[in-house]
């Protein structure tokens, strides 16, 4: 890795700097998520809800990354991230794997290191956290010039929200990695992360998910106006509602050949119960009910973002994945489909026959089965298990999935 630093031997403030201002007993957490997309922050939350679960005394300040930044600094990493996607998916395909490589340019590896650190730094200078936690690679090389600039030791961890470890989340600066699979600790050893500091703990999602594992299909749909005796059918359409191919996917579902029921969560552009061909759609835009409605679902169709593939295989969802985003997302479904979860149309011509397929009840049951065998329900308190293990708050680790 290239113009990241080592870090391998930080852990702690320097004497002379915990003296200033003792933490006291509690563990002082410093979070930090990134508003490229709303699963970066999701992770965080439930790892910070396993941390306060676990019974350590901690004092937690969450925050995102982007609002350190001037407007200019936005546009450089929010604005340019959603104007790829939106505009040119394929340029940020090229640059995706432009930088999945050793060699990467020391300019694309350090580019966005110095974005938000002026506005970073008095908040770390005032908080003196034992830890910073960051939800997305980018904020660990802006931690970490704070770090650097205050002279100080914290150790800094990351939680990689996707099912590959790309070589921007092999951060050198990072003390610990926790990682969504055992395919993960393999890739960041090929990025030479030390293994000492990879953890598999799995994607931390919500205890909500926890307990829905076994609940009452049935009894779901009907609490939420659903026909139990139809198959119910989950547009992935991603927290951001960028997902260009959500008109198309929800013509084709319309036009099974049978009748299904439709959930449109996320980009929903009007509210409400309608009948498109043979589909009952149901649009409900944003809502605090998504755990019960995917625990409801036979089938997610879609988008293969990081927290909805943990949600979903949590709960054994089969997924049909079409159109995913470039480069991480298609990194994703690739995972999905290489372990028997998930099928993916590579067009929007195999998208209906794959959808009859998964909802075929041999083959339904086989996606079910393989889609359970990948999900880590209890990912959140593996990762504040191995985050306490790392700061030596906790004696073993539990064991990885």
């Amino acid at each position: 890795m290239k113009g990241r630093g080592d870090g391998a031997n930080r852990g702690r403030w320097p004497e002379a700097f915990s003296r200033a201002t003792s933490p006291g007993p509690d563990l002082n957490v410093f979070i930090l998520s990134a508003s490229f997309g709303s699963g970066h922050k999701q992770a965080n939350e439930a790892l910070e809800g396993a941390l306060r679960h676990a019974g350590a005394p901690v004092r937690v300040r969450h925050r995102d990354y982007v609002t350190y930044g001037n407007a200019w600094e936005k546009a450089v990493t929010v604005g340019l991230y959603h104007a790829w996607l939106k505009y040119a998916p394929g340029v940020y395909r090229r640059f995706y794997h432009l930088m999945d490589r050793e060699d990467e340019p020391w300019i694309l590896a350090n580019a966005f290191n110095w974005l938000g650190q002026r506005g970073m730094l008095p908040e770390l200078r005032e908080l003196r956290p034992d830890v910073v936690v960051c939800g997305h690679p980018t904020p660990v090389g802006v931690a970490d010039g704070v770090r650097r600039r205050l002279r100080a030791d914290f150790p800094i961890a990351l939680i990689v929200t996707d099912y590959y470890v790309h070589h921007h989340s092999a951060r050198h600066e990072a003390q610990l990695l926790m990682v969504a699979n055992p395919e993960g600790r393999e890739e960041a050893a090929r990025w030479g992360i030390r293994d000492e500091n990879v953890a598999v703990t799995g994607i931390p999602i919500s205890p909500v998910y926890r307990g829905l594992l076994g609940a009452d299909r049935r009894a779901l749909r009907e609490k939420h106006g659903l026909r139990p005796d139809l198959p119910l059918v989950l547009l992935s359409g991603g927290g951001t509602g960028i997902y260009h191919a959500q008109a198309r996917v929800l013509a084709e579902l319309s036009n099974l050949g049978r009748h299904v029921q439709v959930l449109v969560l996320a980009g929903a552009t009007e509210r409400g119960v309608r009948r498109i061909g043979g589909a009952t759609v149901h649009s409900l835009g944003y809502t605090l009910h998504f755990p019960e409605l995917l625990a409801a679902s036979d089938l997610v169709v879609g988008k293969a973002g990081g927290l909805t593939v943990a949600e979903a295989t949590a709960l054994g969802a089969p997924m049909v994945l079409h159109e995913p985003i470039p480069g991480q997302e298609e990194k994703n479904a690739a995972y999905l489909v290489r372990h028997g979860a998930a099928l993916w149309a590579q067009d929007i011509g195999g998208l209906r026959s794959a959808v009859l397929r998964a909802l075929d009840g041999d083959e339904h049951a086989r996606l079910s089965a393989a889609s359970r065998a990948l999900g880590v329900p209890d990912a959140a308190d593996r990762a504040a298990a191995a985050l306490l293990h790392k700061l030596g708050r906790v004696p073993h680790l539990v064991d990885t999935p």
